[in-house]
């Protein structure tokens, strides 16, 4: 699993011990970074093994000498330390270099920068001669023997041929030819792929997605996409999407051992999924930590929730007496584990990974283009035409491809992938049919993607997985892939037609876990827009619903549901129906209470729509409501533009309402003497 390193890859920064650091503790630090480096082992480097081999063999004589030294106890001249401290941060980078042709996942960058790797060996490896050059080993106290082998490794490092392998001069070569014929659109042949992974020892599916990982995140670490290095970058991430996708199989680190793969799916089958997002961002929570009421959150997402002055718990809607966080050590393990199963990238916690998806509407370069684009039709015939376990690896390959680049979607449409994943969703293998759903709501964030699930006629298929799903997830990204097709103004009528869509969201709504009833949410927000969907959200009983959620003090659920309701009173037959329903006290108390704008907008937003239509019997229940004026007095007065203005019209009817009252009290009496007069 790929982790993002706050030291971008090759290169080299070293510190150098302040001139005030004693000799023995500049001794012990030699000595531990000498026994860091000799620790790796040759075998372990895929590519520059003999530079790697020569260096560690250096660095264990220095071991050697540093450890007689320390041993005997001799005092250091001022001199010896001056020489050390150079060569401590000589050692410094050779630990960097080491690691980085070591590293998992950057095989094939390191391979493509091999020239300034055996440049950077070879400074190096002279820098040691250098330093051991000028050591004073006359005035230090060790033995004749480690002082003479000190002797031999300074003779070497002058003498070290230090260059570029040649199997990994033809290794780049081939790299650079396979990446033309992509470019002309002509697919390399499977047994070069093969000979060249095999040369970089990568073997699996996993090895296969490292790689990619590592590329795409030095990638958006880059700012500049027309940089060459970027191209490049964009270029070999391409290569390896085709290998993982043609050589490997999906979800499979070792394509012999299947039972392996099945038990590990087993395992995370029975991990608790939603417990282990955020509920503020719904992501994987890299760096857990709990409040006091006992809810966990990703660190990032609570901190800019109390930097925006909430100081209540956003699930519970408690008011926190401190906002200490504690750090759940029990679930960043379960989010690790499942990320490692599933080999998920993630990030280190406090290293911000910020990634622009519009940098992946265009490839980087024509190589990754085509690349993608063959990746893309082998695909979609493996869904048209392979056996079961080949469609569920399609299915798995789509979705991953598919998640946060915006040109692989455009590649998988354009090669006809809904059609054969919308076929699938009718498949009685749950993992297919939960990635083919995956998939499709990627796709659904495409424009051409949602043109085409419109037009091959896939609306009531997924309308049908929402309500049959064989799991949970399915059920949920099929109400999803129904928000972003809400947003096409024509596919909004078309849902609201079939008759078992928006009851099968509200069945969501009602039933589902907590990101169903988000995604069902937001879905009968979109297809509120639409008038005619009105009555049929009425129909489907969804206020009481959205009442009892307003109940359940779920922050952000409650934000969506007066959202909802807010659309839902606009209309007359809404206002009727919310006023049957006896929800204004529970909107009144969200309003009171919730730290949310947005929500607090809504809810004058419902109860100004109940005053219009519902005329002064709706005013007369709000005007004894003894929490409501100062609510919404405090949104006049600290609320939005809009908010204010909505809140200044409601009181405007709740005044005129109380002045109607106080003139029929006053005028009764003069009424009655005039009677009496006649």
């Amino acid at each position: 699993m790929s982790r993002i390193s706050k030291r971008r890859i090759l290169t080299l920064p070293a510190i150098h011990p302040c001139e005030a650091v004693s000799p023995a503790a500049l001794l012990h630090s030699l000595i531990a970074l000498c026994r860091d480096i000799a620790a790796h082992r040759s075998h372990a480097f895929p590519i520059h093994r003999r530079s790697a081999r020569e260096t560690i063999r250096q660095v264990g004589a220095i071991l050697e000498f540093l450890e007689d030294v320390r041993d005997r106890g001799a005092t250091l001249p001022g001199s010896v330390v001056v020489t050390f401290s150079e060569l401590h941060v000589t050692l410094q980078k050779i630990r960097h270099l080491l690691h980085d042709c070591a590293r998992r996942g950057a095989c094939l960058w390191v391979l493509m920068r091999s020239d300034r790797v055996s440049c950077e060996f070879r400074i190096l490896i002279r820098s040691i001669a250098t330093v051991l050059d000028v050591l004073p080993l006359e005035s230090i106290d060790a033995a004749p023997e480690v002082k003479e082998l000190i002797r031999l490794v300074r003779r070497q490092a002058w003498k070290a041929a230090i260059e570029t392998d040649p199997a990994e001069c033809r290794a780049v070569r081939s790299v650079g030819s396979m990446l033309s014929q992509f470019k002309n659109g002509v697919a390399p042949a499977r047994s070069d792929l093969r000979r060249l992974l095999e040369h970089l020892r990568i073997r699996s599916w996993s090895d296969c997605n490292e790689e990619i990982a590592f590329l795409e995140e030095e990638i958006f670490a880059s700012p500049d996409d027309g940089d060459d290095k970027v191209v490049l970058l964009g270029s070999l991430m391409g290569f390896m999407v085709y290998c993982r996708v043609v050589l490997f199989d999906a979800m499979d680190g070792n394509r012999s051992d299947h039972k392996e793969c099945k038990l590990q799916e087993e395992v995370i089958e029975h991990l608790y999924l939603e417990d282990l997002r955020c509920p503020i961002s719904l992501e994987l929570m890299t760096d857990p930590v709990t409040l006091a009421t006992g809810q966990t959150y990703d660190r990032a997402s609570i901190v800019r929730w109390f930097k925006a002055g909430y100081l209540t718990c956003p699930v519970t809607g408690e008011k926190l007496a401190s906002t200490e966080l504690v750090p759940n050590v029990t679930i960043r393990k379960l989010v690790e584990q499942f990320c490692h199963s599933n080999n998920i990238s993630i990030t280190e916690p406090g290293v911000q990974q910020k990634r622009d998806l519009a940098r992946t509407v265009s490839p980087f370069s024509s190589a990754a283009a085509e690349a993608i684009r063959m990746a893309a039709a082998f695909l979609v015939d493996k869904l048209s035409n392979g056996a079961n376990q080949e469609k569920h690896r399609a299915t798995y390959e789509i979705r991953k491809l598919s998640k946060s680049n915006i040109f692989n979607r455009a590649c998988l449409v354009e090669a006809g992938s809904i059609p054969w994943l919308l076929y699938l969703l009718s498949s009685r293998d749950a993992s297919i049919q939960e990635h083919a759903v995956a998939g499709l709501l990627n796709l659904s964030k495409h424009p051409e993607g949602r043109k085409a699930i419109f037009e091959t006629g896939g609306l009531s298929l997924i309308v049908h997985v929402i309500k049959t799903g064989l799991k949970i997830d399915a059920k949920q990204n099929a109400a999803a892939i129904l928000f972003y097709l809400s947003s096409v103004e024509q596919y909004r009528l078309e849902i609201g037609e079939l008759p078992e869509a928006i009851p099968s969201l509200t069945e969501l709504l009602r039933d589902g876990a907590y990101r169903g009833k988000k995604n069902a949410l937001v879905t009968l927000f979109g297809l509120l827009l639409y008038h005619g969907n009105h009555p049929k959200v009425l129909a489907a009983g969804a206020i009481p619903v959205l009442a009892d959620i307003l109940q359940t003090r779920r922050e952000d659920l409650v934000v969506d549901s007066v959202a909802v309701l807010a659309k839902i009173a606009e209309k007359q037959e809404g206002t009727n129906a919310v006023l049957r329903s006896a929800v204004i006290p529970h909107v009144v108390e969200v309003l009171r209470s919730t730290p949310s704008r947005s929500a607090r907008e809504s809810c004058v937003s419902i109860l100004l729509s109940l005053c219009n239509n519902g005329g002064s019997k709706v005013v007369g229940l709000l005007e004894k409501m003894p929490s409501l004026m100062p609510s919404l007095y405090s949104l006049v007065t600290e609320g939005s533009p809009q908010a204010g203005k909505k809140a200044r019209s409601l009181l405007n009817h709740i005044h005129s309402f109380q002045e109607q009252g106080r003139h029929a009290i006053l005028t009764q009496p003069i009424r009655d003497d005039i009677v009496h007069a006649q």
